[in-house]
């Protein structure tokens, strides 16, 4: 394939990955859906899914790769990276306001209403007498069990500093990589990797105290529900972020980017400051307030 001139717009090859990609889904899906029904082979299929799925990334991810360490992507192209990652985003900070919506109408509209405020005795009396309007709630008449709520200036708060120390050494191999300090940029890349892994196990031993200690578990009313939903998708986000952040750092071992050309380690440093961003949400609005 020949290089292509700045001002022109690259026209994509013909390629099998998204058919590849499209069967892995939709053998992953209709899986879960036959197991969740207890299928007995269900769990094999979705392990296919889902092996096929892996096998797409891989190959395709290396394709352009290798495609982008050729020379083959002008600047429209980095143009079309930029917003494709921004638009992605932006998607993602719409699906944390969805969990974000969910809470505060819980805690500031739907209890309080079940409550009485605002509405008199009445509604309180017809739909459920006696409940009240508290935060962190189980439901009326602790439906859901009683539980203690994790402690914020705990382990959240330890992950607090991680990330935002993590958001710090990204920044700093980005400057690194700007000025073309190959050492400095692995060594503050590794450290961002190591932060990242740091915050996913302590998150998951905060998960196992909050079920076998606190009585929180999903189960626990709607503010489980909540809790739960929004750390846990924040926690998966974050692995996914550190593993992003694992390849990038093998690729900059490799030799990888150059200071005028890098999207690929920018568009994974802005994922991880987003992640950084939604976690402050998580910590003032779940944690503390």
């Amino acid at each position: 394939m020949a290089h292509h001139a700045d001002d022109s717009y690259y026209v994509p090859h013909g390629t099998k990955w998204p058919i590849i990609g499209s069967i892995g889904m939709f053998i992953l899906l209709a899986s879960v859906a036959f197991w969740v029904n207890d299928y007995a082979t269900a769990p094999w299929t979705a392990l296919a899914g889902a092996l096929i799925l892996i096998y797409m990334i891989f190959g395709w991810f290396g394709e352009v790769i290798r495609e982008s360490e050729a020379g083959m992507y002008n600047a429209q192209v980095d143009t079309s990276f930029r917003m494709g990652m921004m638009w992605f985003i932006f998607s993602e900070v719409m699906f944390f306001a969805a969990f974000f919506g969910a809470l505060f109408y819980a805690r500031v509209l739907a209890v309080p209403w079940l409550g009485g405020e605002g509405t008199g005795a009445s509604t309180n009396e017809i739909l459920w007498q006696g409940f009240e309007s508290v935060w962190p709630t189980a439901g009326p008449a602790e439906l859901g069990g009683p539980f203690q709520t994790v402690p914020a200036f705990g382990v959240p708060f330890v992950n607090t500093l991680i990330l935002l120390t993590s958001g710090f050494t990204v920044t700093m191999a980005h400057h690194a990589l700007k000025k073309d300090h190959r050492g400095k940029l692995i060594s503050w890349l590794l450290a961002t990797v190591v932060l990242g892994f740091v915050f996913v196990g302590l998150q998951a031993e905060e998960y196992k105290v909050a079920y076998e200690q606190f009585g929180l578990t999903l189960g626990s009313g709607i503010y489980g529900s909540t809790f739960f939903m929004l750390t846990g998708f924040h926690g998966m986000h974050v692995t996914l972020g550190a593993i992003m952040l694992t390849v990038i750092a093998i690729r900059c071992m490799r030799g990888h980017f150059k200071p005028e050309h890098h999207f690929g380690f920018e568009a994974v440093a802005w994922y991880w400051h987003f992640v950084d961003v939604v976690w402050l949400g998580l910590f003032i609005f779940v944690y503390v307030y």
